[in-house]
């Protein structure tokens, strides 16, 4: 078993989730860096991390499969012998972001799968596995970390499907809390707003528009950095006596302004 704490970060590979995985990485972490078909970029990565003198693994699989989800886990486990951290990270715009009207079950199945289903499914495994690390001693506690977006309660009717998967992770991460503190679990939410990546691409101009003329008090566009620092700092033990909370990296776009 590796002496260093082990996170396993989904859909690792680029945006958000990279940054994560630096961070995590630069704070002592061995990273499980999990990606579905980008397996250059996930190594891109790896070497990242290695070139600084961290530890850390690619590991493919789509976490909206139950037999992928079960190899990620037994990979990262095979390699570092522990989790101590499992950051709920991947996740999947709506295809073709169709009005509510025009919405099909094929695409609300294939967005559900990855961002709901499959993030509480892999939680499942992955607490079950730190329920039996903990008992063994072999880990102190563990954490898990659901990344949401401000699409859970702002709506975008073209999006419906990601939308109500988003909105799903809030009740996800408060039941999990509720469940896991007995256990040494603590389990938050981060709530990102407009960040800089591939999936808000097509829409810059759009946004561009909209945070210069206020979106959020904050007035820029959020990076992945941002986000990867919150999830770093409630896995550390900065907040020993809090779980089920949400984070919210948005600039302050969830206050209600006049």
């Amino acid at each position: 078993m590796i002496e260093h704490p082990t996170a396993l970060v989904t859909g690792a590979s680029r945006g958000i989730g990279r940054a994560i995985a630096l961070e995590l990485a630069h704070q002592g972490y061995a990273i499980a860096v999990n990606y579905v078909r980008s397996q250059e970029s996930a190594d891109r990565v790896v070497q990242q991390i290695a070139a600084a003198g961290g530890h850390a693994i690619a590991v493919q699989g789509n976490v909206g499969l139950r037999e992928d989800r079960d190899s990620i886990v037994d990979k990262t486990l095979e390699t570092f012998g522990r989790i101590d951290l499992l950051v709920n990270n991947a996740g999947i715009t709506s295809p073709g972001r169709k009005d509510l009207l025009e919405a099909t079950e094929e695409n609300w199945d294939v967005v559900f799968d990855t961002n709901l289903k499959g993030a509480f499914f892999l939680a499942q495994r992955v607490a079950n596995k730190m329920v039996a690390l903990i008992s063994a001693g072999s880990i102190g506690r563990g954490t898990i970390v659901n990344v949401s977006s401000i699409s859970a309660y702002a709506v975008s009717t073209n999006r419906v499907d990601y939308c109500i998967a988003k909105a799903g992770l809030q009740m996800m991460t408060w039941l999990l809390a509720s469940r896991l503190a007995e256990e040494q679990i603590r389990v938050y939410e981060i709530c990102p707003g407009v960040i800089a990546s591939d999936m808000t691409a097509p829409v810059t101009e759009k946004y561009d528009k909209l945070i210069a003329d206020g979106l959020s008090p904050i007035r820029r566009w959020g990076q992945p950095e941002d986000v990867a620092k919150a999830v770093a700092t409630v896995a550390s033990d900065a907040f020993p006596f809090s779980t089920g909370d949400r984070i919210n990296v948005d600039g302050g776009f969830h206050i209600r302004r006049l």
